[in-house]
């Protein structure tokens, strides 16, 4: 059975593997181009720990299986590191993640962002609401799509 519950500090260096792990299918999209969630460190994921809110997914096992963070500016909330184990994708974990993170901040508009190549996030995303918005090139090969859903209208 999964359950989703708020990570801890003792938690996060295995969220940070985990990251490395689930990153590493999107780095291919990317040959050559070292993309930032391959190079975050400890220190950064206790900074954003520090900033909001860092779930988890656990299995019976109490491995950690998935993750996703995000915080609020205003009446913004900024989700990222969406992440599932490679091993346990295409089971919904990653949209009981997102629904999770959204029941902690009611009622606003949320925002994240993924490479224009990561067709299978953006079928996520777009499948529980979330709309693309804008479009940011950062190198002929990398460009990311911003996305949005908004609750407080």
């Amino acid at each position: 059975m999964l359950t989703i519950k708020q990570a801890q500090k003792d938690d996060l260096e295995k969220i940070l593997q985990l990251q490395y792990l689930a990153y590493q299918s999107e780095a291919k999209l990317f040959p050559g181009i070292d993309i930032p969630p391959l190079k975050q460190t400890l220190s950064e994921v206790f900074d954003e720990f520090n900033k909001g809110i860092i779930l988890k997914a656990v299995n019976e096992q109490d491995e950690i299986i998935g993750s996703v963070r995000a915080y609020q500016e205003q009446q913004s909330v900024y989700i990222g590191k969406l992440m599932v184990h490679p091993m346990e994708q295409k089971k919904g974990i990653g949209t009981k993640l997102l629904l999770e993170i959204e029941k902690l901040y009611p009622n606003l508009r949320y925002e994240l962002f993924t490479s224009t190549k990561s067709i299978s996030n953006i079928r996520l995303y777009e499948r529980l609401g979330y709309k693309i918005f804008r479009k940011e090139t950062l190198s002929e090969e990398l460009q990311f799509a911003y996305l949005e859903k908004n609750q407080n209208r």
